[in-house]
């Protein structure tokens, strides 16, 4: 593979969340042997595990010690793949799943604020939530979590 197609490949994995950090612990000989079998690609990696289990009927431990994993991850990846297809190859999104801070109840509270004060800066919602909540909130956030709010009501 030349030069910069490994760096543009490398890139695109970082990009899309599915770079293998763990990818110097693959012992399986495809991807010690052959440029197709990627270990940098978690994906590739999780789908490969998967099909030597079920299709060589290699042990889950062995597999699993092969590709990276422990048996248990090895359970969780097999799980989500059943449930949801090649999607549930693709790592988890990390950290809050939503606004911690900003609840319906915040989010209620800043758009009554807004509807009767249309002309409030973010740096003014800052101060309210201060005020009425005790939760400090950061006016970029504020900003991003209205423009949410506002397309879900649309």
């Amino acid at each position: 593979m030349a030069n910069s197609s490994v760096d543009a490949k490398l890139k695109a994995l970082d990009k899309y969340h599915t770079f293998n950090p763990r990818s110097d612990e693959i012992t399986d000989h495809l991807f010690l042997k052959y440029d197709f079998f990627d270990p940098r690609d978690i994906v590739q990696v999780k789908y490969e595990m998967l099909r030597r289990v079920s299709l060589e009927k290699i042990p889950v431990t062995a597999a699993a010690a092969l590709f990276g994993f422990s048996r248990v991850a090895f359970y969780q990846i097999q799980k989500r793949f059943e449930e949801i297809g090649i999607g549930g190859l693709l790592p988890l999104r990390r950290g809050p799943k939503s606004g911690h801070k900003l609840t319906a109840e915040v989010m209620d509270y800043l758009e009554g604020a807004l509807t009767k004060d249309p002309l409030l800066r973010s740096t003014d919602l800052v101060d309210l939530l201060e005020k009425h909540f005790s939760i400090e909130v950061h006016p970029r956030s504020i900003e991003r979590a209205l423009i949410r709010h506002k397309k879900k009501f649309r």
